[in-house]
C-alpha cells in the first residue's frame, strides 16, 4: 500500500479547510501528543477508503464517493456519542441528498429530508414531496443537518425501537427506520442496504466497535500502522514548517516526506506526524 496512505491524517485541519468535522482540538504548546482512541479510527477510515477507492472508485458514482469521504468522520463522531450506525448515517445522506446535490441539500443543507414537525422554530423552506409546498428545516451548514438528524432520532419516542437494535446491524436499523416511519418508500430499507453495501460502509461501523474479524478480509488490504504509539502536533498560528521541524529534531525535507506534503503550506489545527 502507498504509504502515504498510512501516515496522513488531516484530522482537524479538514475543520479548517473543508468544515467536515465539527471537534477542533486546540493545543498550547508545540509538544507531540498521543492521537486518541477516536483519532486513531478517524485515522484508519482514512485509510479504508482511500484503499477503497484506489479498489472500486472506478465503478461507482464519484459524487457519492466524494460524499462519504467528506462527511464520514461527522457519522463516525455521530455513532460513538449517539450510537447511530455511521453506516446508516452515510447511506441516509446520500440517499435524502442525492449526495448533496438535490436542490434542498444544496440551497437548504438538509441531507436528511427532515420536515420542520412540530416545534420547529428554525428557518424554513418550502418543497414539494408528499403534498405540495411541504414545510422542510434549513440549516445555516450541512454539519447543522447531521447534528439535526441524531438529535431527530434520539429524542422521538417513536425511534426508541432503532436502539434495541445492535449498532452492527445495518439491515434491522434500516428495516427500523421504515417502520418507524421515517420514510414513505416501501423500497427505502432495500436502497439504503444497497448504498451500504456498495459502498462497504459497514466497515465504518466495524472500526467504532473494534469488530475487525467480521469483515476480516476487507481489512486484510487495508491493513494500517496508524497506532497509539504514532506521534503527532496540532499546527498553530505563526507555526512554520521550519519552526515544527527545529522544535521536533527533525529537518523540513523529513517532515514534508513523513506527511506528503508537496509545498511548504499548512494551516493552522493541522495534523502533522514528525515520526513514523
Amino acid at each position: 500500500m502507498n504509504k502515504k496512505y498510512l501516515i496522513v491524517v488531516v484530522f482537524v485541519g479538514l475543520l479548517v479547510s473543508c468544515g467536515t468535522s465539527r471537534r477542533a482540538t486546540s493545543t498550547k504548546s508545540q509538544k507531540s501528543v498521543t492521537p486518541t482512541k477516536e483519532e486513531v479510527i478517524l485515522a484508519k477510515s482514512d485509510v479504508f477508503f482511500s484503499a477503497f477507492k484506489k479498489r472500486k472508485g472506478g465503478n461507482l458514482n464519484r459524487y457519492t464517493l466524494d460524499y462519504i469521504d467528506r462527511y464520514k468522520y461527522i457519522a463516525i463522531e455521530d455513532m460513538m456519542e449517539f450510537k447511530i450506525p455511521a453506516s446508516i448515517t452515510l447511506a441516509q445522506g446520500v440517499l435524502e441528498s442525492g449526495s448533496g446535490r438535490s436542490e434542498l441539500a444544496r440551497m437548504s443543507n438538509n441531507h436528511f429530508g427532515i420536515k420542520c414537525h412540530k416545534g420547529w422554530t428554525g428557518k424554513n423552506v418550502r418543497y414539494d414531496d408528499d403534498k405540495k409546498r411541504e414545510c422542510f428545516r434549513k440549516y445555516a451548514k450541512p454539519e447543522d443537518s447531521f447534528d439535526d438528524h441524531s438529535s431527530f432520532l434520539t429524542t422521538r419516542s417513536r425511534y426508541d425501537l432503532l436502539f434495541e437494535l445492535k449498532a452492527d446491524n445495518y439491515k434491522a436499523w434500516a428495516k427500523g427506520l421504515k417502520k418507524a416511519g421515517y420514510a414513505t418508500d416501501r423500497k427505502y430499507p432495500s436502497k439504503l442496504i444497497k448504498i451500504i453495501e456498495d459502498y462497504e460502509l459497514y466497515v465504518y461501523d466495524d472500526l467504532v466497535l473494534n469488530k475487525r474479524k467480521r469483515h476480516k478480509e476487507k481489512f486484510k488490504e487495508y491493513r494500517t500502522d496508524v497506532t497509539e504509539n504514532n506521534h503527532f502536533i496540532l499546527v498553530k498560528k505563526g507555526d512554520t514548517l521550519y519552526s515544527i521541524s527545529r522544535s521536533n529534531n527533525i529537518t523540513v525535507y523529513e517532515l514534508k516526506k513523513i506527511n506528503d506534503l508537496d509545498t511548504n503550506e499548512i494551516n493552522i489545527g493541522q495534523k502533522l506526524y514528525i515520526s513514523k
